[in-house]
């Protein structure tokens, strides 16, 4: 199968991110980028170097909705002209807008945020989401797990790999154990979970570290020979990298429940605690907040701290 990893440009700082060309019966992107100028040219030129042009694309494949993976999709889908858009029906991220909705405010209140905080992180992602198209209900088609998604030479099979977000997706070409993963595996950084409503009790909070535990093992269950991610070089040893991200996870596990206190702490203040110098810098906050939540649910999960609700927000307390 002919994967060619395409290096596009973003605004932000995790740098560029990477389009996967399919040059194969039916021409297949897998992501397509953030919606800028400079995205756009790029694609566009990458493509033509390879012989393709966007108006040759008959499927745009999505890892999942985030702003640099997804943002072109409307416009390839619209100049391409018969091409479909695939994503997880779970992808709640930019598909109908991130912390738009009454229930992310309700989920980030009850962490510890004030309201003032979260408007001005509202209004931030606001400004982020310009950097992509809303897809509505009819403008894609679900992947769901163990989905073929066919070519001439044969298949990749759907993964549904849940934690960066609730409908990450990755591929696996089991010919030859190659893996197209999006965020879930990255060379040189820890994917981050992102908090998100949980798509089947919206009004609760996904359980992202767990899921995404749960879905490392079952990539490393195909052992791949190769795992091409969303940002930087491919893993080569993926081993070695699941080794280090459950070393990384339970280092700041021991770490969260030690910060934990008789007199309670919030998923909030926790996060100002665990990334003070950069707590406070754009996107950040957010990302800081989403890291501490995780961790947080996890370690009570696992029945390392308590937690307990009182005028609506969650305290978690030393056993």
């Amino acid at each position: 199968m002919n994967i060619i990893p395409l290096s596009i440009p973003t605004p932000f700082y995790v740098g560029d991110v990477n389009v996967y060309l399919i040059k194969e019966d039916p021409l297949t992107l897998i992501d397509v980028g953030p919606k800028t100028k400079e995205a756009a040219n790029a694609l566009r030129d990458k493509l033509g170097r390879n012989g393709v042009q966007i108006a040759d694309i008959r499927r745009i494949v999505l890892t999942h909705a985030h702003e640099d993976h997804c943002g072109l999709a409307k416009q390839v889908r619209d100049e391409a002209k018969d091409a479909e858009i695939f994503v997880h029906e779970w992808e709640t991220g930019n598909l109908f807008g991130r912390l738009g909705e009454e229930r992310h405010r309700k989920l980030l209140l009850r962490l510890g945020v004030p309201d003032k905080i979260f408007r001005e992180m509202q209004s931030l992602y606001g400004e982020i989401s310009l950097l992509t198209d809303a897809l509505e209900d009819g403008d894609f088609r679900p992947l769901s797990d163990d989905m073929e998604l066919g070519f001439e030479s044969g298949s990749l099979r759907v993964l549904h790999t849940p934690g960066h977000t609730p409908g990450s997706c990755s591929f696996v070409r089991e010919a030859n154990r190659t893996l197209i993963c999006g965020d879930c595996v990255l060379k040189r950084i820890t994917p981050n979970p992102i908090l998100s409503p949980d798509p089947v009790k919206p009004d609760e909070r996904f359980k992202s570290l767990a899921e995404y535990l749960v879905s490392l093992a079952k990539l490393r269950s195909f052992s791949p020979t190769l795992a091409y991610g969303g940002h930087g070089e491919p893993v080569t040893d993926f081993d070695e990298i699941f080794n280090r991200y459950v070393r990384s996870i339970d280092e700041r596990q021991k770490r969260v429940v030690s910060l934990v206190t008789n007199n309670g702490i919030t998923a909030y203040d926790l996060a100002q605690i665990l990334f003070r110098d950069s707590f406070n810098n754009d996107v950040h906050r957010f990302l800081a907040i989403s890291e501490a939540a995780a961790h947080l649910d996890y370690a009570e999960m696992e029945g390392k701290i308590a937690l307990e609700l009182n005028d609506g927000i969650e305290y978690y307390r030393k056993l």
